[in-house]
């Protein structure tokens, strides 16, 4: 089966293509995937691409990743080149491939991380959650009904030659044991939570319908909203 493709509206500037993929699909096509196509967006010969996934059950480490913090290899492990430290991704988990060509969308990589935050935190808005940033700490967070802040969703990203790469993943239904096997993103305080942990029986294609709802805004934040915070480049 193809993937499903359709477009998110943009509010001026180029509009990239919006894919769904079906099924679990395995990390090192991904990953294969989206380094081929963010070198030929680089070289104008393919357009900017947003792609939704789900993966199988595996672990990946970032650029900071601490191998202390990987606790157990029940699950493969892979380097991905984006920054960041150790998450998980598995069935029932969005994953957001985020492909863009800052070079027509402002230079400002502060910027799109800034933007990519605030579009999830707005298409979790949708679902009944009240999600968040929280200083000093990677990811988006909320609050349990216990009243712990626990994360929903993780942001690691990579930007080669203003072209981006990787994006965000948010829980909506995954088996929240298999956090275990890792100390998610470095930060061993606080717990992770889902939408079904939270007791929302939101399904993927609902948070896919809220996250294509709020992309032209997410779009028009690049170069524009948030125009002013100090550009800078990553390998």
């Amino acid at each position: 089966m193809a993937a499903r493709d359709t477009t998110a509206q943009a509010s001026g500037g180029a509009i990239p293509e919006w894919r769904i993929e079906p099924g679990l699909l395995a990390y090192p096509q991904a990953l294969a995937a989206m380094e081929d196509r963010n070198r030929q967006i680089e070289a104008s010969e393919a357009s900017e691409l947003i792609w939704l996934v789900e993966h199988p059950p595996l672990y990946t480490g970032g650029t900071s990743a601490d191998p202390a913090e990987l606790l157990s290899q029940q699950f493969p492990v892979y380097d991905t080149g984006r920054g960041g430290r150790y998450t998980y991704h598995g069935p029932g988990q969005r994953v957001g491939y985020v492909l863009l060509d800052l070079r027509q969308r402002g230079r400002d990589v502060r910027c799109f991380v800034h933007a990519l935050e605030d579009w999830v935190i707005a298409a979790l808005g949708d679902m009944g959650v009240s999600a968040r940033r929280a200083e000093g700490r990677i990811g988006i967070w909320t609050d349990t009904p216990a009243g712990r802040e626990a994360k929903i969703g993780a942001i690691g990203v990579r930007v080669r030659r203003w072209v981006t790469m990787h994006g965000f993943a948010v829980n909506v239904s995954p088996d929240l044991s298999h956090f275990g096997g890792i100390v998610p993103c470095g930060i061993a305080e606080y717990p992770v939570t889902s939408l079904a942990d939270l007791g929302i029986t939101a399904t993927m294609a609902d948070l896919d319908t809220a996250l294509a709802a709020h992309a032209p805004r997410f779009l028009a934040a690049l170069g524009g909203t948030c125009q002013g915070v100090a550009a800078q480049e990553t390998s």
